[in-house]
């Protein structure tokens, strides 16, 4: 497992690598898969606002409340950015090779962290346990 880890990084820094594998796709579907990343990317970003965002202009919340939604929150933005690089690198790997694309479990994850964290803020809304 530390082997695949490792080839898997190393083709994140050195993706000129892919094109040792298979043989080139039409050139619409690897601009599809770098569309895809960059719409991972756009959502990284927007969770690192969110989080900044909460910790800096949700001052009404309790310092604890509102920092464990902040992390959640950029944490969600470090997996993302990781998992959309890996992502595109195991779409382009599989187009090359003719494979199916992966399947990922990831949009689920993403999805519930980000529900758990407004989830979170509704029931301090709600509770009025936002005070300091």
């Amino acid at each position: 497992m530390l082997d695949r880890i490792t080839a898997s990084v190393r083709l994140w820094l050195a993706p000129q690598r892919l094109r040792e594998e298979g043989t080139t796709p039409d050139y619409r579907f690897s601009l599809a898969n770098e569309r895809t990343f960059l719409a991972w990317i756009r959502t990284s970003l927007a969770l690192v606002a969110g989080g900044i965002a909460v910790d800096q202009f949700l001052t009404g919340l309790r310092w604890g409340v509102r920092t464990t939604v902040a992390i959640v929150l950029l944490a969600g933005a470090v997996l993302c950015a990781f998992r959309a690089v890996n992502h595109w690198v195991r779409c382009e790997r599989a187009m090359r090779r003719g494979e199916d694309l992966p399947a990922s479990r990831f949009p689920v994850v993403l999805a519930a962290a980000t529900a758990a964290a407004a989830v979170l803020v509704i029931a301090v809304v709600v509770l009025g346990l936002g005070g300091r």
